[in-house]
């Protein structure tokens, strides 16, 4: 058995690709260990040993990371009671790890600047309860439409709102007067234009331009004027009973510095390569598509740029004193540390933080002092880069 888990059938290509970014490559056989994670729904804690019972196995604690819990990896989660009833969702510890990185407080407007498939999105709203808010984005229908089954579904809605748009680009400020808000049934009264209680009902008139916009949206080239689409909204999220005019409302930089948002967090595209699970999917997809989404330079290279912009523009919505974390679950240095120092060089206002709790957590430090990297046979996670900031006054 030991035999068979110490080899992985990775293609010379991407053997060259490791040792080119300086990537160990005897991570990838650690898949045959490295735990599944599942966080427990709050006021779920009462239900373990029937989550247990259900599952066939025994939740392990994860000591460093508040109500995470481990599984074997050969446990499926997805057909199971726990799942479809909401008490459980699936997300790895590392990921979990940069949501706390944001150090989320009651009350805080909070901005996750590439949401799908959404179980950050979840446990940010998890942390949050009832107050403040959350605001999720994605340039992809389908992944941020998941996003939206999977708050429904774990009933993590209510302070949620999320919007398909280009998060390079993005420039909605979170809403910190909650006094519009108003309960009866959904309707986007057109006289008024005033937006009710979120449904999934919509009116007739309404899917049908939204099933146009679809039809023709690989050809239609959006602008930077064109709103973003907003697909869904909780109770408290401060959408009821604003208008379109002062949702889309256009602030000014110091007004971003006082009433932007107090976290926001920015876990960008990337190629992938630090998530094992990812890569093993390639045995199935057929490691030529690996060559085309992995380790083109030329995707890598617009990968770079576009992760420098979601950057600086989540960094561009934060207020004075708020926090960002930039992650992605790349191991490559020009993914991570790389963009991190040209992100630096561009920022004045921008500085560095260390992340206080991972004093305790089961990962190294980066190239870069206070950066840090979770990888599976270090951390028993996926692979993971994690850099905290904070916006200074200037």
């Amino acid at each position: 058995m030991e035999e068979e888990t110490a080899k992985l059938p990775l293609p010379d290509t991407f053997l060259e690709f490791l040792q080119t970014n300086g990537i160990d490559p005897s991570i990838y056989p650690a898949i045959e260990t490295t735990p599944r994670y599942i966080r427990l729904k709050p006021g779920s804690e009462a239900y373990i040993e029937d989550i247990e019972a259900e599952i066939k196995c025994k939740l392990q604690k994860v000591n460093w990371l508040p109500g995470f819990y481990s599984l074997p990896p050969h446990i499926q989660i997805a057909n199971s009671k726990p799942y479809k009833e909401g008490k459980i969702y699936g997300i790895d510890a590392a990921s979990g790890a940069a949501v706390l990185a944001l150090d989320i407080s009651v009350g805080d407007h909070v901005l996750d600047l590439c949401a799908a498939p959404g179980a950050k999105l979840c446990m940010i709203s998890d942390l949050l309860g009832d107050s403040g808010s959350v605001t999720g984005v994605d340039i992809a229908r389908h992944r941020l439409a998941a996003c939206r089954t999977m708050l429904q579904k774990y009933a993590s809605g209510d302070v949620c709102r999320l919007f398909i748009a280009d998060g390079t680009t993005f420039s909605i400020m979170p809403v910190r007067d909650h006094s519009h808000s108003i309960s009866c049934e959904y309707a986007l009264e057109e006289k008024q234009d005033t937006f009710r209680e979120w449904s999934s009902r919509r009116p007739w008139k309404e899917r049908k331009r939204a099933a146009r916009a679809r039809e023709h949206a690989a050809s239609i080239v959006v602008s930077e004027t064109d709103h973003p689409e907003l697909i869904f909204y909780g109770q408290a999220s401060g959408v009821v009973g604003l208008s379109k005019t002062e949702l889309y409302r256009i602030v000014s930089s110091s007004e971003v510095s006082s009433y932007g948002y107090d976290k926001v967090l920015v876990d960008a595209e990337c190629t992938h390569d630090g998530s094992i699970r990812h890569i093993q999917k390639f045995e199935h997809w057929g490691w030529e598509t690996l060559d085309d989404r992995v380790l083109n330079a030329e995707r890598s290279d617009i990968l770079t740029t576009l992760q420098l912009k979601l950057l600086t523009n989540g960094f561009r919505l934060l207020r004075v004193g708020g926090s960002l974390v930039y992650s992605t679950c790349s191991l490559t240095v020009s993914q991570n540390e790389d963009v991190v120092e040209r992100f630096l060089k561009e920022s004045s206002s921008a500085e560095l933080r260390e992340i206080v709790a991972a004093k305790d957590w089961p990962c190294k430090s980066g190239r870069i002092p206070k950066t840090l990297r979770f990888d599976p046979v270090t951390s028993q996670t996926s692979g993971l880069f994690v850099a905290k900031f904070t916006k200074l006054a200037v």
